[in-house]
């Protein structure tokens, strides 16, 4: 546990900082936790490289109760969206999402990385996080808000019934719900980190293979 342990405290670092900076928004579509989140493939792909896929779960899974204790923090903390409105800071159906999406959307990036990984250098990483990042997108934000899945009861879903107002597309498109607007924008932030995180990766690896040797 001693050698992941960096790789530990990083990943449980990125998700408490992204469930904090998702509260600031970056514009109209974006949080600055959006900038943060996608960091947390970078560190699964880096563990799984240097020291497999076995050390690289145990990582995604430390970050996975690292983003539940956050909910289970922000559930507690009520905020006023009116006057003498107050709702829970993190809401059920985020909660839930996230939760699912985050271990989903790992795990997977961790198998498909193995899937590629004797292949050339940059292939497992990018392949594995395009993926994973796209599967984040389309599960997270889904269960958060879709208005079709409406399991989580009328408390839950009038909860996050703002992100189902109609609004043109980014501003600009064709009308549809909110969160498909905030969807596509997050997907664009983290597909273009997964491109940029491919250096930081050969570095670390490089470092980290060095150190180890």
């Amino acid at each position: 546990m001693t050698r992941i342990l960096p790789g530990v405290i990083a990943m449980a670092a990125i998700v408490v900082a992204s469930n904090i900076l998702v509260q600031f928004l970056f514009g109209n579509w974006l949080t600055w936790g959006a900038f943060i989140y996608p960091l947390s493939f970078l560190v699964t792909d880096v563990m799984n490289r240097v020291y497999g896929s076995d050390a690289a779960r145990k990582v995604v899974f430390v970050g996975f109760i690292a983003g539940i204790v956050c909910s289970l923090i922000g559930s507690q903390i009520m905020i006023e969206v009116a006057p003498e409105v107050l709702v829970p800071a993190v809401a059920l159906r985020i909660a839930i999402g996230s939760a699912i999406a985050f271990l989903v959307a790992q795990l997977l990036d961790v198998a498909i990385f193995n899937r590629l990984r004797d292949g050339a250098w940059w292939r497992a990483p990018l392949a594995s996080t395009l993926v994973g990042s796209t599967i984040d997108t389309a599960l997270f934000f889904s269960i958060a808000f879709a208005g079709s899945i409406t399991v989580f009861g009328t408390a839950a879903n009038e909860a996050v019934a703002w992100a189902g107002g109609v609004v043109p597309f980014l501003g600009v498109g064709a009308e549809a719900p909110l969160w498909v607007s905030l969807a596509v924008a997050d997907w664009v932030v983290k597909t273009t980190i997964a491109l940029i995180a491919l250096v930081p990766f050969r570095l670390l690896v490089g470092k980290m293979m060095a150190n180890a040797a």
